[in-house]
């Protein structure tokens, strides 16, 4: 078993997490944008993580002893939101169409800050693991003193 797979995994938790903060990040920059370089206002913007199964010898032994896949590493892609836009009456609004509506963005600022806090306790989750990690190898170079 490699001794710092624990690392890998926590780093690749790590990535992924800084990930979702630069995109919670970047939603609640453009919560009031009507207007963007594609044309319309911003469209909010997720992060889809799919998980692959670890490539060890214990992962191979601990899938075939319980039946399930053990994952891992995740690659991520950008999404974007497909909820409709928000719909003010504002006539004085440049944006604003011929019956005087204006569309915003569809970003929750409170939907936003759950799903920072949530990224944020799984950054610290991470943090914690390789810490822990960590500990153990160094506890375990101690006792082989």
């Amino acid at each position: 078993m490699d001794p710092f797979l624990t690392f890998k995994i926590g780093g690749t938790g790590l990535r992924v997490q800084r990930l979702r903060m630069d995109l919670i990040a970047s939603n609640l920059a453009n919560v009031d944008t009507t207007r963007t370089p594609q044309g319309g206002p911003y469209r909010r913007k997720d992060l889809l993580v799919a998980a692959v199964p670890i490539q060890s010898q214990f992962g191979n032994i601990l899938q075939a002893k319980l039946g399930q896949v053990v994952k891992a590493a995740v690659p991520v892609a950008v999404v974007s939101d497909p909820r409709p836009f928000k719909l003010i009456y504002d006539p004085s609004h440049p944006d604003a169409d011929k019956n005087g509506y204006v569309k915003l963005p569809n970003v929750n600022p409170i939907e936003e800050m759950v799903n920072m806090i949530s990224a944020l306790r799984a950054y610290e989750a991470n943090v914690t693991t390789i810490n822990n990690a960590k500990a153990m190898i160094q506890k375990a170079l101690e006792i082989a003193r």
